[in-house]
Formats: C-alpha cells, sequence, structure tokens
C-alpha cells in the first residue's frame, strides 16, 4: 500500500470499491459513513411499540364507515429504536452547525442563538395572524423597526414586508414597476436581464407577462453598458440586474445602468440577494435602484431553506412607494400601529398594485431579522461585508494556482469565488471535484451556475468562517484538484464514504422509484440500486 502524501490521498489504488481502494481525505474526515435501514425494514409488521386494549370496544354509528377494512400496515417499533432511528438519520444530514455551506449566491451562514431566543420569546413565537391588532402592537412594533432599518441600510423610501422570500419579493418588485408603468399610460413589452443575473429574474420577468431580453457581458464579468444602451428604447420596461452579481463581481457602472435605463422612461430592479457583501457600504438607492428585494435569510441570518419559512421584503423608490402592495404598517392618529388591508385614503396607498399573499409576513423572521441588526448595529453590518468580501478573496487567491479562476484578473471578487473546470485533465469534471467535497466531509459548493462559465465552481464562504476553517476547506479543494491532475480515478466514483454512492442522476430525476423494496414497479423499470448507489 503506498503511503500517503502530502495532499492526503494515495496514488494507484486500484478501482473503487476493491480493498484499499477509497483515498484517505486531506481533512481527515471519512465524510457521512453511517448506513440506517429504512423504518420499514428497520420494525416488524404486525407489533406495536405500545400496549393496547385487546378489545378495540364499540365504535360510535356515526364513525363506522370510518372503520378500517384492512390493518393500516406499518411497521412497529418500540420508542428507543424510534428514537435512534431518526437520530441516526439525522446525522446523516449536513447543516451549518456541522460545519461550512460553500453554496455560491446562497449566503448560508451561522445564525445567531441570541436570534433564536428573541424569536422564541411567547409574545412572538405564539402570535397568531388572525389576533386582534391590540394585541400584537410589540409585534408591530417590531414590523416597523425592521422596516426603517431596511430603508435606511438601502437608501430607499419604502420597503414592502409581505413577500415571502426572494422570488416572491422579486415578483413584488416587478408587479410594483408594471404598476407605476401602467398608471403614466404607458405598456411597455420588454425587461432587460444581463446574463451574469440570478436565473429567477428572467423567471419572474416572464411570468409577468414581459418578454425577456438577455444583455451581454464583458469579458471581465460585468454587464456591457454599450450593449445595454443600444437595446433600450420605448419597448423596455425596465432592466433586472443582480448586483453584486452572479460572477462574484459588483457592477461598476450601476449607477451609469440606473441613468441610462430612467432616461429612456423605464425602471430598475436589483436583485438583492447578495447584499450581504456590501450592507452598510453601499446605499442601492444611490446606485439609482427603484426596487430591490433582500433575502432576510441571507443578509441578516435567519434560518435557509428547510430551517424557514423565508421572508423577501423589497424596498421601494420614491417612484415605486405608492404603488407598494398591501398589507402594511402604519400609525393611526393615537399612535397605535394598525394593520392597512384595503385600499383607502391617500395615505393609505390608494395605487397599490393589491395583496400578494393572505397575512402580513414571517413574524419569526422579522424578529430575528431585527435581533441580528440591532445586536451590530451599522459598524458591526460594515464589518459584515468586508469579511465576507475577505474571506472570498482569500478562497480565491488560494485556490487560482489549481483551479481556472475565469476573472480572476478583473481585480477582488465580492462575496464570492468563482472557478471553472477547464484546467482539470480530460476526463474530470467539476462533479468530481463536488462529490469528492463530500468525502472530505463538506457540503459540495453550487456547481455549473452561472451559465457563463463552463463547469463552473461557486464559492461563498461567508463572513462566519474563520481562517482555520477556511484553511481546512482550502486544503481538501487542493487536494481534490492535486488528485484530478494526478488522473486519480477513485475521485471519478467518489464519494466512497457518503451512505450512498454515486447516482445516475439523470434517470434518478426521470424515472425515481420512491416506493419500498420496489413494491409496485412496473416490469422493467429501475429498482433503487439499479439507479445507483448501494
Amino acid at each position: 500500500m503506498n503511503a500517503p502524501n502530502k495532499s492526503g490521498w494515495k496514488p494507484e489504488m486500484g478501482a473503487a470499491g476493491e480493498t484499499g481502494a477509497r483515498p484517505m481525505t486531506s481533512s481527515g474526515d471519512a465524510g457521512l459513513a453511517l448506513e440506517e435501514p429504512l423504518i420499514f425494514e428497520l420494525g416488524g409488521f404486525g407489533k406495536c411499540g405500545v400496549d393496547f386494549d385487546s378489545e378495540p370496544g364499540e365504535i360510535s354509528p356515526a364513525l363506522a364507515k370510518f372503520a378500517r377494512s384492512a390493518p393500516v400496515d406499518l411497521p412497529g417499533l418500540t420508542e428507543p429504536e424510534t428514537v435512534r432511528h431518526y437520530t441516526r438519520l439525522s446525522r446523516q444530514n449536513y447543516a451549518i452547525d456541522l460545519g461550512p455551506f460553500p453554496l455560491g449566491s446562497c449566503t448560508m451562514k451561522h445564525n445567531p442563538r441570541l436570534n433564536e431566543a428573541m424569536a422564541r420569546l411567547p409574545g412572538f413565537a405564539d402570535i397568531h395572524p388572525l389576533q386582534p391588532m391590540d394585541t400584537v402592537q410589540g409585534a408591530f412594533e417590531v414590523i416597523e423597526q425592521l422596516a426603517d432599518w431596511l430603508c435606511k441600510l438601502t437608501g430607499m423610501e419604502a420597503v414592502a414586508m409581505s413577500p415571502k422570500a426572494g422570488a416572491h419579493g422579486e415578483l413584488c418588485g416587478i408587479l410594483a414597476m408594471r404598476a407605476a408603468l401602467e398608471a403614466r399610460g404607458d405598456a411597455r413589452e420588454v425587461i432587460l436581464v444581463p446574463e451574469s443575473a440570478h436565473g429567477t429574474n428572467p423567471a419572474t420577468a416572464a411570468f409577468a407577462g414581459y418578454r425577456v431580453e438577455n444583455i451581454p457581458a464583458t469579458k471581465d464579468g460585468r454587464v456591457d453598458l454599450d450593449a445595454l444602451k443600444s437595446r433600450l428604447g420605448p419597448d423596455v420596461a425596465g432592466v433586472m440586474i443582480t448586483n453584486p452579481n452572479t460572477c462574484g463581481l459588483f457592477e461598476r457602472e450601476m449607477k451609469a445602468i440606473s441613468d441610462a435605463v430612467h432616461a429612456a422612461g423605464g425602471l430598475v430592479y436589483c436583485d438583492g440577494a447578495n447584499f450581504n457583501a456590501i450592507v452598510g457600504k453601499v446605499r442601492p438607492g444611490d446606485l439609482g435602484i427603484d426596487a430591490m428585494h433582500i433575502n432576510l435569510h441571507k443578509t441578516f441570518s435567519t434560518p435557509h431553506g428547510g430551517g424557514g419559512p423565508g421572508s423577501g421584503p423589497v424596498v421601494l423608490s420614491a417612484r415605486l412607494a405608492p404603488f407598494a402592495p398591501i398589507p402594511f404598517v402604519r400609525r393611526d392618529e393615537k399612535g397605535r400601529l394598525r394593520l392597512i388591508e384595503e385600499r383607502g385614503a391617500k395615505e393609505h396607498l390608494p395605487q397599490t398594485f393589491g395583496r400578494m399573499t393572505a397575512f402580513h409576513g414571517q413574524m419569526g423572521m422579522f424578529t430575528r431579522a431585527l435581533t441580528y441588526i440591532l445586536s451590530h448595529g451599522v459598524d458591526g453590518l460594515r464589518q459584515v461585508a468586508e469579511d465576507a468580501v475577505l474571506n472570498a478573496n482569500y478562497v480565491l487567491r488560494s485556490l487560482e494556482d489549481v483551479l481556472d479562476a475565469p476573472f480572476a484578473h478583473a481585480g477582488p471578487c465580492m462575496h464570492e469565488a468563482l472557478f471553472s473546470d477547464d484546467d482539470l485533465p480530460e476526463g474530470f469534471s467539476t462533479l468530481d471535484i463536488a462529490k469528492g467535497l463530500i468525502d472530505e466531509g463538506f457540503h459540495p459548493m453550487t456547481v455549473y451556475f452561472p451559465l457563463v462559465v463552463h463547469g463552473a465552481m461557486l464559492i461563498e464562504p461567508t463572513e462566519t468562517e474563520s481562517k482555520a476553517g477556511l484553511d481546512r476547506f482550502i486544503g481538501s479543494m487542493r487536494s481534490l484538484a492535486e488528485r484530478a491532475q494526478a488522473k486519480d480515478e477513485s475521485l471519478k466514483t467518489a464519494p466512497h464514504y457518503a451512505p450512498r454512492r454515486r447516482l445516475d442522476e439523470t434517470r434518478a430525476a426521470r424515472k425515481p422509484v420512491l416506493v419500498y423494496k420496489g413494491e409496485g414497479v412496473p416490469p422493467g423499470e429501475p429498482s433503487l440500486s439499479e439507479i445507483g448507489g448501494s
């Protein structure tokens, strides 16, 4: 057996699956090596983990039609068996409490426990959207304070708090833009979207009924201002631009872009998903932005994804403030906070485009976000942006000698570092690096996005990762790149230490098998083991 070199992997180990074929990892981890049976395999049928009276008793005539005619056919487990099963399953999940989530354009940062403690206060945790308004004045105060902070941090006139997530916020902004254009009798049909924008931007514009046209990027990965200006005209409703963009770069000509769009009669929407990179440093309102959604789970540390629910407030310029959606919070003549849910007097936004959602917002997210803001203050939030950018540039410069960095020549990146698989040997790809990271004990980075870069690897370390943690991640990435350069075939079959091996992802997506042990699978269809994995 060859001794491991300084990168941690062993050359000439034979085919994956053979004795000794699994590579050592530079991090010292063995990924997620647990194997757990399905609960149907673990528990026996026809038995139960608790005792019931042998006689079920009489069934009420009113419920007789609901009586079961056959056994429930569920596995029986004792309480310890059940608890251990789900605890073991939980250990197969990767979480921010275990290590970094290097997903680019996702800002998967640590969620401070102080936020959680505040969100669990009885007045917030037990709130109900249909309570009388006089009983939720404290909640309204949180919403009002958070809204005020969001307006001040962005330099915008107003904010709509009801959108539930980033894409929902995009729709809110585009609908406000449409309402403003229609109010002046200006029916425009086209939204321009740069190549470096998030994928939800063109989808949102199309959903709102606009025709989408792309604007190319320069060789430096930024919007081609000349191409944008040449396309502006009376049919262009506006532009949807991501800044910092999906290549991890700040659009330095943002003000010039806004000025050109406004001069042509259009409006400017900014995707604020990457606000984490500029919060406290740049106010989008000063750049001529008319609408921008803010992902509270990205910039302001509220839980992301399954830890949600999400919240995507939308800040609006003076041009769009009158068209904001209902409901919203206002003080009445007695100083009490009220939820305005109908078009009404002038101060109640008679030009609102209407309602986006049944209820106002996500109280738990508002509470967490405000806690985060108050615990940092303006200076602390500015440091958040600075540290996020510092960490991303540290990753970029630490890996650019072993991985192709297509825009490294364009200067420092912002919150995320972008690489490609162009420098990997033939037969090795981004997917191999991503799967290898699982063996190293890390969640893979964002892969194959943005589409403007071949075999993209988008890494966002966020500001909450220490240098020691980044060095560990960088060491694993360098090890994987070196293994690829040495044409280590075991990398092509990674992961080796996860509960499942590499799947045929195309087949798994197109022909999923969602039943236990293949029961009910039509003849000729694959089983789980045939799709991939073991």
